[in-house]
């Protein structure tokens, strides 16, 4: 659509981004100034109530961004009006957010805002933008400034670079030490002061209030689930992305499971393969056996709902677990009928097939990333209760787990410690005691 700027020229938008519906409304166009010029930009539309203070803050963000040297999109023009205001940057062609191999440079960035005396309020890798070599600071809503020029106080400059770790996946903490050394170098002001484990704290606290936001999120309305029944009769809730590719399954779960793959005929737990949309799923159907059955979960999460829980934990969390996309529950009133998880499916080997002819030596990369995962779930405070080997998929180069109905995250060090020795003592199982694997896993594990 195309959008008069009164005296700034006309503005042709070509893609939106991201759109916040009465709010802000993000899109990449062409604009031609009131010289007839015509530039690539990415223009920041916004609307509401509260559209003024939003774009003070945006432009002020942008301005301290600019006046201290640090690279950012330059600010090309704005305006501000009864209704509303819009705002126009330099359209960064071919940029991306960064990966875990840029994180380095990421932490430098990071260091060199802190140094100018400003901060982002709400730091996440994707107000960062990668090209050529470069990394940029984008939204400049979120930019607060203590003391312009000035390195920030090292409290505050703690809990921004926590802020930025606690959204990356969680096996990244084991980084920290190197990342805290590149901060001091490029900021020794703020970083003097700051100690590796202050640094670990703020993480921690970070990440579980995060966490703490987006598992509230799984079971309401908002811009990556929907909420398409939720009553006395029943629930479901369902991954935005996914909505439209798995909309069969939704209508009527059993008839594919009939027609799919029997995976598991359990009395409590039936498990299919099934099609959809030339893609394949996992259905995993929560069975009520009896009336006394269902009585006995009247006041009780399904555990259905227990591992779509669980699921967006670790994915949360950047542990690989299958991709949980719908949830269904049946209910009448308070009694709980069958409950219902779609998930993608994982293809890949379990550990038992994987490793059944292997030596320490010939896989020594899948026996690495059991330690790797065992270290994950530690620094999450994760026991998934059930740890035999056909829970864990070979995904390409780390474990993925399966079948989370009774993982469970612990606030207590000594509740957790007992749950983490039950999952250390499952997975040994899988192997004879006096065999070579064993006894290399156990070595890997206490590790």
């Amino acid at each position: 659509m195309e959008v008069a700027l009164a005296s700034a020229g006309v503005l042709r938008l070509e893609a939106w981004l991201r759109v916040l519906p009465g709010r802000r409304y993000v899109g990449r166009g062409v604009w031609w100034n009131a010289a007839g010029e015509r530039r690539q930009v990415l223009a920041k539309l916004l609307v509401g109530k509260k559209a003024a203070r939003r774009f003070a803050q945006e432009q002020n963000g942008a301005r301290l961004l600019a006046a201290q040297g640090l690279p950012t999109p330059a600010l090309l023009a704005a305006e501000c009006a009864a209704g509303g205001g819009w705002l126009l940057f330099e359209f960064l062609e071919n940029a991306r957010v960064p990966g875990e191999e840029e994180i380095d440079e990421a932490v430098r960035a990071i260091a060199r805002l802190h140094e100018r005396g400003l901060w982002q309020e709400d730091l996440h890798p994707d107000n960062l933008l990668a090209r050529d070599g470069r990394l940029y600071f984008v939204d400049g809503g979120g930019i607060r400034a203590e003391r312009p020029g000035q390195a920030l106080s090292p409290g505050l400059a703690l809990d921004n670079l926590g802020m930025f770790y606690a959204q990356w996946p969680i096996r990244m903490e084991a980084g920290l030490s190197g990342a805290l050394a590149l901060y001091r170098a490029q900021n020794p002001v703020s970083g003097a002061k700051m100690r590796l484990s202050a640094l670990q704290r703020a993480v921690t606290r970070q990440r579980r209030a995060r966490l703490r936001d987006w598992l509230k999120k799984i079971t309401r309305e908002c811009s990556s689930f929907c909420i398409r029944k939720k009553g006395a009769f029943g629930f479901c809730a369902v991954r935005r992305d996914a909505e439209e590719i798995i909309a069969p399954l939704l209508e009527n779960p059993d008839a594919h499971i009939d027609a799919g793959r029997l995976c598991k005929d359990g009395g409590t737990a039936t498990v299919a393969r099934v099609e959809a949309s030339g893609r394949t799923f996992v259905i995993k159907r929560y069975n009520i056996k009896h009336f006394f059955h269902a009585l006995s979960r009247c006041w009780r999460r399904s555990r259905a709902w227990r591992a779509w829980r669980e699921g967006n934990r670790l994915l949360a969390l950047g542990i690989p677990t299958a991709r949980p996309l719908a949830l269904i529950e049946r209910r009448w009133f308070w009694f709980s009928g069958a409950a219902y998880l779609i998930m993608e499916y994982l293809p890949g080997e379990d550990i038992l097939h994987r490793l059944q002819a292997g030596t320490a030596a010939a896989n020594a990369a899948e026996i690495d990333a059991v330690g790797a995962l065992f270290a994950d779930l530690y620094r999450a405070r994760l026991s998934h209760g059930d740890m035999k080997g056909n829970n864990l998929i070979w995904q390409e180069t780390r474990w993925a787990l399966i079948d989370l109905d009774a993982m469970r995250a612990h606030g207590q060090s000594l509740t957790f410690e007992r749950a983490h020795r039950r999952d250390r003592k499952r997975f040994l199982r899988n192997w004879p005691p006096d065999s070579p694997l064993a006894h290399h896993f156990f070595k890997l594990i206490e590790k």
